[in-house]
């Protein structure tokens, strides 16, 4: 397969990437034919896909005007995926303009494009990085340039926790993450879950084992251990939609089908 310009040099076109198919299910044209395969068969186990997409963007958006509401002047989000509309910088400068922001994720091709986009843009910056290796990422030139642990920080982990195997213990991942802020910081996490759909997000999560990121869905409680120790900010863990909600036809009729359980928590 030839590479298109906007792709990174070297990037590996002969597996799927998350990052990538999610891009394609929220409309976005930075994707490879094997990414488009991977997302159109995942719509054919969950039709819906695209819809659980857009409730997951659009709570990091609620929950990022909701940190900025608090206070937060600086976002550490991992497994930030490709940037589409309603990027965190967007949300937060909009507001505050020197608003600070890291991005970081694994997929080159996110990476790329998010540099591209804040080319010029001198209070955001992007970096390739694991989720896995917590010290790396906090210890990183543009994270230290960028960011003052010193001072509260809005941790955003959107769709990414769930790429964490059991094995690679994402309690402790976490764990470590959370040493590092200091208190009056927030932690936001939105996880894929079979607990509503067991079959179709069942075999959504077994088609993700073909991509270069696995799936492991998590139940509510399983969820809602990852804010133990914290402040859980109402109304708790619950589904995408029911996170604090602009609008009651922002719930929909069925709020469990878009299978993410949401939450957001405050250090002590």
């Amino acid at each position: 397969m030839e590479r298109p310009d906007w792709a990174p040099e070297g990037i590996d076109l002969s597996k799927a990437s998350v990052a990538r198919a999610y891009d394609y299910w929220l409309g976005g044209s930075h994707n490879f034919a094997i990414d488009r395969e991977f997302a159109r068969q995942a719509i054919a186990a969950v039709p819906d896909l695209r819809m659980v997409a857009r409730a997951n963007r659009e709570f990091l958006h609620r929950a990022v005007r909701f940190m900025i509401d608090m206070g937060i002047r600086q976002f550490l989000d991992i497994g930030s995926g490709i940037p589409t509309v309603g990027n965190v910088h967007e949300i937060a400068q909009k507001v505050v303009p020197d608003a600070r922001v890291v991005y970081v994720d694994i997929d080159p091709v996110a990476v790329a494009h998010s540099e591209q986009i804040l080319s010029g843009n001198e209070f955001a910056t992007a970096i390739q990085e694991d989720l896995r290796r917590p010290e790396v990422i906090l210890d990183h030139p543009a994270t230290r340039a960028l960011l003052d642990l010193d001072q509260p920080v809005g941790l955003l982990l959107a769709s990414v926790v769930h790429a964490i195997p059991d094995e690679d213990d994402p309690y402790g991942i976490l764990n470590r993450l959370r040493a590092a802020l200091c208190p009056g910081s927030y932690l936001a996490i939105s996880h894929v879950t079979t607990d509503s759909r067991p079959q179709e997000m069942g075999e959504g999560a077994r088609l993700s084992g073909r991509t270069t990121t696995p799936v492991t869905a998590r139940t509510r409680a399983q969820v809602e251990r990852f804010f133990e120790g914290l402040e859980l900010i109402e109304p708790g863990v619950v589904w995408s939609p029911l996170w604090r909600p602009e609008s009651p036809e922002d719930v929909g009729d069925h709020p469990e089908r878009m299978s993410f359980y949401v939450g957001v928590g405050r250090t002590a």
